[in-house]
C-alpha cells in the first residue's frame, strides 16, 4: 500500500511560510497590504488556475499567472516574474506542521509513504519534506501531468501505486477531489482548513500523524478480516 500526503496543507504550513515571504516583499516596496492578504488573493487565483487550465503547464507558471493577477487586483506595481521566483525559491523555509518531522519517518517504517501534490519536481526538492520520502514515491503534477482537484491525477496516482493507494488530504479541494475520484482518503485536520460542506464527507479522519497511523492500522484490520 502506498500512503500519499498532500504537500502544502497536510505537511507544510504554506499559509504561514508564503505569507511571511510575501509580507517582506510588500514591506520592502512600501505597499499598504500585509502578507496574509496578499497570500489569500494569490492562493485563490493559483488554485483557480490549476483547476481551470485545460492542459498541463508547470506549477511555476500557474504561480506566476496568479501573482500577476493578484498584483493587478490589488493595484500593486510589482514584477510577478521576479517575485514568483523569490517565492518558490523560499519553500525550504516554509514550516512543517509540528508532528511531521518525527511522524512521517515513523509512518514510513510500516508503510510506503509518498507525496501527491500539485507541484513541480524542482520546487518539491527545495522543501523540508523532500528529505523525508523516497523519490520513487513522489507523485507530482509534473510527473502525472494533471492537477488536483481533477480526477486524472488521483487515478494516475493509484495506477502508479499498483491499485493500492490511500491519500491523506487536508484542503477542502483535495479531500473532495480524492473522494470523488474514488480514492481511499484520510482527512487530516489542520488549522485554517475546513471541509467543503457541499462535497462528500470523509469517513476516515485524523488530528495528527499519530492518528493517521491508527486509522491506517484499523483499515488494515478491516481488510484482513474481510
Amino acid at each position: 500500500m502506498l500512503v500519499t500526503f498532500d504537500l502544502f496543507s497536510a505537511l507544510i504550513d504554506s499559509h504561514t511560510g508564503a505569507s511571511a515571504v510575501l509580507g517582506r516583499l510588500a514591506a520592502d516596496r512600501g505597499w499598504d497590504v500585509d502578507g496574509a492578504r496578499l497570500y489569500a488573493v494569490w492562493d485563490a487565483r493559483n488554485k483557480a488556475s490549476q483547476r481551470d487550465e485545460p492542459t498541463w503547464i508547470p506549477f511555476a507558471e500557474h504561480c506566476r499567472r496568479a501573482l500577476s493577477g493578484a498584483y493587478a487586483a490589488l493595484g500593486l506595481d510589482g514584477d510577478a516574474d521576479d517575485d514568483t521566483a523569490v517565492l518558490l525559491h523560499s519553500v525550504g523555509t516554509w514550516p512543517l506542521w509540528p508532528d511531521v518531522a518525527g511522524g512521517l519517518p515513523t509512518l514510513a517504517r510500516r508503510y510506503r509513504v509518498g507525496i501527491l501534490s500539485n507541484v513541480d519536481d524542482d520546487v518539491f526538492a527545495r522543501t523540508a519534506v523532500a528529505a523525508l520520502v523516497a523519490d520513487d514515491a513522489v507523485l507530482t503534477s509534473e510527473r502525472l501531468r494533471a492537477y488536483k482537484p481533477g480526477p486524472d491525477i488521483y487515478r494516475r496516482a493509484r495506477e502508479r501505486a499498483g491499485g493500492d493507494l490511500v491519500h491523506v488530504a487536508t484542503s477542502a479541494r483535495d479531500v473532495r477531489g480524492a473522494l470523488e475520484a474514488g480514492i481511499a482518503t484520510v482527512h487530516l485536520r489542520r488549522p485554517g482548513h475546513t471541509l467543503d460542506p457541499s462535497g462528500p464527507a470523509p469517513t476516515r479522519t485524523a488530528g495528527d500523524l499519530a492518528q493517521v497511523a491508527v486509522t491506517l492500522e484499523q483499515e488494515e484490520q478491516v481488510r484482513d478480516s474481510s
